[in-house]
């Protein structure tokens, strides 16, 4: 699997999460709000995310979706954000691995995209058979080492 960018080897940790069973609207949103932040940061988020006292802040898939205080259109994806933090301490331990600060370390690119659904039957009347697909996702963590500027 290619990674969305290339980076300095030496200076950032990767990881990824090969078909995640989560939904990519969801996925999409908290791998957003998350790009951007530093390691800590983006954990601490997460978990408030999973314990339902942060809303992720939702931009591009408004449809009812109700409003929360301070953030406006926002939801709690629980599962999603548990698979996001997954991925993410596993980038974490490769950048542990690397021997790289992890008080310095910045998500500088976190990507979802959509994975081959899979397709199940479920049975109905008369001997038929109805079939419906589950989503999956592919997750992609880079994480950087800032420089330090004075």
């Amino acid at each position: 699997m290619k990674y969305v960018i290339e980076t300095d080897k030496k200076k950032s940790a990767r990881a990824t999460s090969v078909n995640t069973p989560i939904s990519p609207r969801d996925a999409l949103e908290v791998v957003r709000t998350v790009k951007g932040m530093k390691l800590e940061t983006a954990k601490d988020y997460l978990e408030k995310v999973i314990s339902k006292t942060n809303a992720v802040p939702y931009r591009k898939f408004l449809d009812s979706v109700s409003h929360k205080r301070g953030i406006g259109s926002g939801r709690y994806p629980v599962r999603a954000a548990k698979y996001v933090l997954e991925t993410l301490t596993n980038a974490e331990n490769n950048a542990e691995f690397k021997q790289l600060d992890s008080e310095k370390l910045v998500i500088k690119n976190a990507v979802a995209q959509p994975a081959p659904p899979i397709k199940y039957y479920t049975y109905k009347a008369f001997g038929s058979s109805g079939h419906f697909y589950r989503e999956r996702v592919h997750i992609q963590i880079i994480l950087e080492e800032l420089e330090e500027t004075e």
